[in-house]
C-alpha cells in the first residue's frame, strides 16, 4: 500500500506491523524458530549441565537463521531510510554537493594535517632521541676520561680524580654523578661479553656527586661487557598518590684499557629541568613526561624514597602539545630492553626560527614570507571552501525550491485544482519554466470549460437527434399491397433530411421525402417544422401538387433567405392502382417495372419539373407554373426508390460521386430481393464505394415495392 502524507512529501511504504514481519515472512518465521530453539537449548543446558552434539549443531544452525533474517529486515530499514532520505531532490543535490566538492576538500585538507602532524611527530620523536643519543655519547666520553686519568694516577686518590671530574661536569650538567665501582673483567678474550664472576675485591665504590635519582651501584652487571656501556635508564619515584614517577637518566660505563680491569667508571647525566630547557633552546620541542611500557624483562629502577625528584612544569600548549613517541631504555640489573612513552611538545614557530636561524639574516625573512604565503593560501582555500559550500547550497536551494513548486503545483493538477499558480522567484531558465507551468494550467483550465462546454453541447446533440429520429416513423409500414422500408443516416447528430408515410385512408398512402438545405440544428428545426405543416395539409389536399404549393406559400414566409427545402410527395392509391407525385426540386425517382409488366425496360429516372420551396422570388406565381404532377400505374413487382442528394453524391477519397446511373443499376440488379435486403445491399454498395472518406451528407431512402395490387384490394 502506498500514500502521501501531504503534498511534497514523499511516497510512504507502510511499514509491516510486528506480528505480521514476525510470522508471514520467512526471515521473520526464521528469527522466531531460531530463536526458540536456542531458548530450549538454554533450558537444557541449565538443567542438565551439558547438551547432545546434535543440539549444539541444531543450535548454531538456529543462530545463523536468526542472524540472516536480522541482516534480511536490517537491509530492508537501510532501503527504506534511503528512499526517505532521497526522495527530495534537494537532499540529493546536497549531499552530491558534499560528497562530491566538500568531503574531497575536507579529506584533503585531512591529509594534510596528517602529513604535517606525521611529520612534527617523527621530527620531535628524531630530535628528542638524537638529544639523548647526544647525552649517552658525552656521559661515555667522560667515563672514559675519567678512567684514563684515574688509570695515569694509578689507582691513588680515585676519590680526589672523580670528585674534580664530577664538578666539571656539573658545569655542564646539573646533578651529574660519578662513581667508581669495583668489578674484575678478563679483556684478553675477544668475546663480547665474559661469563660473569664474582668480585675480586669487596671495597666500596667510590663516589662523586649527589645520587639523589638512585642509590650508587655497588657492582657491575655481567651483562656489561668490557667495551662497557652507554645509554638510557629509567627510574622511577614514588608519588604520594602511590603510584610511580618515571624519570630518563643517561649512564655512561667504561672499563680501563687494560687486559685485566678491577674497576669502572660510571657516569650518570640527569635528563633534568636544565636539558629540557637546553634542548627546547636548541630545538624548540620539549621534553615532557615519562611512562615505562611495564615488562617482565625490563622494569625502571626504583628510586629512594627520601629523593626528591625535580618537578616538570610543561610550558608548550596547542595541538602539537602531547606528542608521544617510543624509546628503547636498558634494565641495568638484567640488561633488558625495555620501552617507554616519551610525551613531548612542538612549538612550531620555534622549530622553524632554530632551523632559519642558520641561514641568516635573508634566508629566514625569506622563508618567513613563504610560510606567510602558505597560510595566506590555506586561509583563501578555508573560504572559498566555505562561499562554494554556501553557495552551494543557496544554489540547490534554488533549484529545488523550484522543482518543489512544480511538483506541488502538479500535485495540485492531478487533484484538479487549475488555479493554482507558481511563485516566479527568478528570472531565469527555472522561472520561465514556472511561467510555462502557470500557462499550461491556464490553457488546461480553458480547455476543460470547452470540453465541458463540449460535452454539454453533444448532450444536447444526443437529445436533439433521439428527438429527430422520434419525428421519422417508428418500424416498417404495415399496408396490404405495399413493401416499404426507409434508412436516414444524418452525416452529424441531427441533419435535415425526412421522410414520413402518411396513412391517408384504407386504401390510400401518402410518401413524403424531404431534404432541408445545408446541416446541423438549423436544417433539423426545418424539418421539425416542415413536419406538422405537411400533416396538417395531407389532411386537406389529396393532390401532392396542391399540397406542395400550398406548403412553399406558408414555408416561404418563415425560411431563412439562404435556406430552402427539397421534396418528393407521393399518393398511392391502391384501389385505382395508381401512384401520383409531384417534385418540388428534389432528387429524381428511381423507377423499377415489374417482372410482370408487359413493356418490361431498365430502371428509369423519374424528374417531373419543379423548383424548390421556400425561395422568396415571388408570391409563388413561379413555383405554381413551374410544378409538375404525374401520375404513374401500379403493377405487381414495381419498384420506387426515393432517394435523398446524400446517396447519389456519396463521394470517395477521390471526389468522385456514387451517380444516380450507378444507383439505378444497383438497384435493377437486385430489384428481386425483398425491400429490406436490398436496403442493406445498396448501403453495403455505398459503403464500399466511399471507403475511409467522411460521410459529408445526411443520407435517406426509401423503397417501396408493390405486391399482389388486386388480390391485396379484394
Amino acid at each position: 500500500m502506498r500514500g502521501r502524507d501531504r503534498i511534497g512529501s514523499p511516497p510512504l511504504q507502510f511499514p509491516w506491523g510486528l506480528r505480521t514481519a514476525l510470522l508471514h515472512t520467512l526471515p521473520g518465521r526464521g528469527i522466531v524458530v531460531g530463536v526458540a530453539i536456542k531458548l530450549v537449548v538454554a533450558a537444557i543446558r541449565a538443567l542438565a549441565g551439558t547438551v547432545p552434539a546434535f543440539l549444539s549443531v541444531i543450535e548454531t544452525v538456529a543462530g545463523l537463521a536468526v542472524a540472516a533474517g536480522l541482516v534480511y529486515f536490517l537491509f530492508r530499514l537501510l532501503v527504506l531510510a534511503k528512499r526517505r532520505l532521497l526522495w527530495r531532490v534537494r537532499r540529493k543535490l546536497i549531499l552530491s554537493y558534499i560528497f562530491v566538492g566538500f568531503v574531497p576538500a575536507i579529506l584533503l585538507a585531512a591529509f594534510a594535517l596528517l602529513c604535517g602532524f606525521l611529520l612534527f611527530y617523527n621530527l620531535s620523536s628524531y630530535l628528542v632521541q638524537s638529544r639523548l643519543r647526544a647525552m649517552s655519547d658525552q656521559a661515555r666520553f667522560f667515563a672514559q676520561t675519567t678512567a684514563l686519568e684515574i688509570q695515569r694516577s694509578g689507582g691513588q686518590d680515585a676519590a680526589a680524580v672523580i670528585a674534580r671530574r664530577q664538578a666539571a661536569i656539573a658545569a655542564q650538567f646539573a646533578d651529574a654523578s660519578i662513581a667508581v665501582v669495583p668489578a674484575e673483567r678478563d679483556c684478553r678474550a675477544a668475546q663480547a661479553v665474559t661469563p660473569p664472576r664474582p668480585p675480586a675485591s669487596s671495597a666500596a665504590p667510590v663516589t662523586a656527586g649527589p645520587w639523589r635519582h638512585v642509590t650508587a651501584p655497588s657492582v657491575i652487571p655481567s651483562w656489561v661487557s668490557c667495551s662497557g656501556f652507554w645509554g638510557v635508564l629509567a627510574y622511577t619515584h614514588p608519588r604520594s598518590d602511590a603510584s610511580d614517577d618515571t624519570h630518563l637518566v643517561v649512564r655512561g660505563v667504561v672499563f680501563p684499557d687494560v687486559a685485566r680491569p678491577s674497576y669502572a667508571v660510571v657516569v650518570d647525566l640527569m635528563v633534568n629541568d636544565g636539558v629540557r630547557q637546553q634542548l627546547r633552546r636548541e630545538t624548540g620541542v620539549e621534553l615532557k613526561t615519562v611512562a615505562a611500557v611495564e615488562s617482565e624483562e625490563a622494569r625502571p629502577m626504583a628510586g629512594r624514597a627520601d629523593d626528591d625528584p625535580s618537578v616538570w612544569s610543561p610550558s608548550t600548549t596547542g595541538v602539537l602539545s602531547s606528542l608521544p613517541s617510543l624509546m628503547e631504555f636498558r634494565d641495568w640489573a638484567t640488561g633488558a630492553p625495555g620501552t617507554l612513552t616519551v610525551t613531548s611538545g612542538l612549538n612550531v614557530s620555534e622549530l622553524y626560527d632554530r632551523i632559519s636561524a642558520a641561514e641568516g639574516r635573508v634566508g629566514r625573512n625569506f622563508g618567513q614570507g613563504l610560510l606567510l604565503v602558505l597560510f595566506v593560501i590555506g586561509a583563501l582555500f578555508l573560504i572559498i571552501e566555505f562561499i562554494a559550500l554556501v553557495a552551494g547550497l543557496a544554489l540547490a536551494k534554488s533549484i529545488t525550491g523550484s522543482v518543489h513548486q512544480l511538483f506541488t503545483g502538479t500535485e495540485r493538477v492531478r487533484q484538479g485544482d487549475f488555479t493554482h499558480k507558481i511563485a516566479i522567484a527568478s528570472d531565469d531558465q527555472l522561472g520561465e519554466l514556472s511561467v510555462s507551468f502557470n500557462s499550461m494550467t491556464a490553457s488546461i483550465e480553458d480547455l476543460l470549460r470547452q470540453a465541458a462546454e463540449k460535452k454539454r453541447l453533444e448532450e444536447e446533440l444526443r437529445i436533439a437527434h433521439e428527438i429527430q429520429m422520434s419525428l421519422l416513423p417508428q418500424g416498417p409500414l404495415h399496408m396490404p399491397g405495399l413493401s416499404v422500408t426507409a434508412l436516414c443516416v444524418p452525416a452529424r447528430e441531427v441533419g435535415g433530411d425526412y421522410y414520413d408515410f402518411l396513412p391517408l385512408d384504407d386504401h390510400r398512402l401518402g410518401v413524403l421525402i424531404a431534404d432541408v438545405s445545408g446541416k446541423g440544428t438549423s436544417a433539423a428545426l426545418y424539418m421539425a417544422e416542415l413536419k406538422g405543416l405537411v400533416l396538417s395539409l395531407s389532411e386537406i389536399h389529396s393532390s401532392p401538387r396542391d399540397l406542395l404549393v400550398t406548403a412553399n406559400r406558408i414555408i416561404a414566409k418563415h425560411l431563412d433567405a439562404r435556406s430552402f427545402i427539397t421534396m418528393t410527395y407521393a399518393v398511392i392509391d391502391l384501389r385505382a392502382r395508381t401512384m401520383t407525385y409531384a417534385r418540388a426540386g428534389h432528387t429524381p425517382l428511381i423507377y423499377v417495372p415489374g417482372a410482370g409488366a408487359s413493356n418490361r425496360t431498365h430502371a428509369r429516372i423519374l424528374a417531373p419539373d419543379g423548383l424548390v420551396l421556400g425561395l422568396k422570388i415571388d408570391s409563388g406565381e413561379m413555383f405554381e407554373r413551374l410544378l409538375q404532377e404525374e401520375s404513374i400505374p401500379l403493377r405487381s413487382g414495381d419498384l420506387y426508390l426515393f432517394f435523398t442528394d446524400g446517396i447519389s453524391e456519396a463521394m470517395n477519397e477521390q471526389d468522385d460521386c456514387f451517380g444516380e446511373s450507378r444507383l439505378g443499376q444497383l438497384v435493377e440488379s437486385h430489384s428481386h430481393l425483398p425491400s429490406d435486403e436490398l436496403r442493406e445491399r445498396v448501403l453495403r454498395e455505398i459503403n464500399a464505394f466511399v471507403g475511409d472518406a467522411p460521410q459529408h451528407d445526411d443520407m435517406t431512402m426509401i423503397l417501396l415495392k408493390v405486391d399482389e395490387v388486386n388480390e391485396a384490394v379484394a
